[in-house]
Formats: C-alpha cells, structure tokens, sequence
C-alpha cells in the first residue's frame, strides 16, 4: 500500500497542516472540502498512521504527523526540483554548469557574474573552480569542467575553440622596504635577476619547461595568488599582479609600483579567452554566463 502514496496526497498533507483546516487546504488547492477530507483519509488508511487529531473544532497534526510532515516537505521539495531540471533540459539548457577561472580574473567582475547567473538560472547549479596555468586546462581537457577562462597559460590546445573575454591590467609590484623600490626610476633587467620573483606555480604538467613573465633566475613559485600577495607585502620579493587586486595596496603605500626596462613604455595585460573542447562547445546557460564575463 506505501508503493501508491501519490504526490497529490502528500502535497494535500501539507497544505492541510500548513492551512490549519481541511477547507482552507481545498480552498488553496481549488479543491472541495470533501475531497480534500477523503484524500487524507486514504493516505492515512495506506500508510497506517494517523496524521491528524479530528476530535477538536480544527484538525491538529498528530506527533507521528508532525514527524512525517517535514518528510513529506523534503520529497515534494525534492520533486519540484527534479521537474525544474527536467524542465531546463527539455528546453536546451544544461543541468548543471561546470567553470574553471583562472586566478587572474578580476574577482569583483566574476562575484558579480555569479550573481547575475544565479537570479537568471535559479535551476541550474554552478560549480566553480579557481587555478592557475594549465591546471584551469587541464579540468577542461578531463571533462570536469564544461568552461574553462585561461590567461596566465596563453597556450590553446588544437582540440580547444577560444573567444576573447577581456584584459588584465597588470602591474609589477614590491613593498616600500625593498631595495627596487628606492627612488623613481626605471628598474633594467640585470638589477631584476639579482633580487627574488614571486611567481606562481603550476598544479599541472601542461607548462612544464615554460615561464611566463618570469625575469629572475631566482623565484619563490607559490601556488595561491593570495599568498603571492601576502609576501610581496612582506617584502620577500617582487611580483607581477592584477592591478585591481593591488590598487588598494598602491594607494596605501603598502605596496610600490616598479617601472621595468623589459615593459617600457608599460606592462601589456593578460587576455582573458574562454575555451572549451570543440564537441562541447558552451550551451544556452553557459554562452549567457560567458556574455557576462567579457569586458564589453
């Protein structure tokens, strides 16, 4: 008898104890007092537990309905949203989206892209990833990730398509107590290679062999960009950085800018391009998160 409880008698359970009396419950479900009346007592006869106390003016849920009611709210629940993901997948967009961002991207742009996303597909999970290198590459290539957003690896694989997003201001940067940072001038390469760069460190093997923006034979290579910007504060050396992440450091003194020989007359940024494996290319839900990435 517990195989043919239906959705319609529980969802009619919990208008009734949510309403506080059978009528107000038909009244919400356009339905008749009578029936409304008649389908809890069917459910109550199937399952064999009395769900409501009938003896006073209102029905009152019993203890054992009290229980079984936040039961019956998880399956209804459980219910709407397996219909909402039916329905998203019947209409073309995806059940869930997948996005690897590389650590550079401004932070303020993706918060509020995030943002935008969840009001717009309230039905559709995103699951976000943040790297560096060829590790936002490689849950790409892995298929843990639909999208990924690369800058800091400006490699593409040939099984990849690519659409540029936006730029990267960037900046080279040390502490006010490092000797780069003394006096206003133009820093030439030869004093670069004798002080420590902070670079980051790839998690993958996509890069192995590869620098980028490297300048010193010496480095620090740190896999967290936060903790990149921890120690270029502590003035354990200097570092390129997304300007957005730093400007606050700038303005402060906390950090100094470095005018370099090699980025004269400034710094290029770094293009942000969202890839993605050709046979899998973004779906309606995706291609909308991307629109609001890009820089326009």
């Amino acid at each position: 008898m517990l195989d043919a409880v239906s959705m319609d008698q529980l969802r009619t359970f919990i208008a009734a104890a949510e309403e506080g009396s059978f009528s107000a419950a038909g009244r919400r479900l356009r339905r008749a007092q009578s029936v409304v009346s008649q389908t809890l007592a069917n459910l109550e006869a199937q399952i064999q537990v009395q769900l409501f106390d009938r003896s006073g003016r209102y029905p009152r849920l019993t203890e054992p309905g009290r229980v079984l009611l936040a039961e019956a709210r998880t399956v209804a629940g459980g219910m709407d949203s397996f219909k909402a993901k039916a329905r998203t997948i019947a209409e073309g967009l995806e059940p869930e989206l997948s996005v690897v961002v590389d650590v550079m991207y401004p932070m303020a742009s993706l918060t509020v892209g995030v943002g935008l996303f969840r009001a717009a597909f309230p039905h559709t999970p995103l699951r976000l990833y943040v790297e560096a290198l060829g590790a936002v590459v490689q849950l790409v290539q892995n298929d843990s990730c639909r999208i990924g957003i690369i800058g800091t690896l400006p490699l593409v694989p040939e099984s990849f398509m690519s659409e540029k997003l936006l730029d990267v201001p960037m900046v080279t940067v040390a502490a006010p107590v490092h000797q780069l940072a003394a006096g206003r001038r133009v820093v030439p390469q030869r004093e670069l290679e004798q002080h420590v760069q902070l670079v980051l460190t790839d998690r993958s093997t996509l890069s192995e062999g590869r620098n980028f923006g490297v300048l010193s034979p010496l480095t620090w290579r740190l896999a967290d960009l936060g903790a990149k910007h921890a120690f270029l504060r502590a003035g354990f050396g200097w570092g390129h950085m997304p300007l957005a992440m730093v400007r606050e450091d700038l303005a402060s003194g906390q950090l100094v800018q470095l005018e370099v020989e090699s980025f004269q007359p400034h710094m290029p940024p770094i293009s942000m391009f969202a890839v993605y494996r050709r046979e899998a290319p973004p779906g309606p839900a995706g291609r909308w998160f991307l629109d609001q990435l890009k820089g326009e």
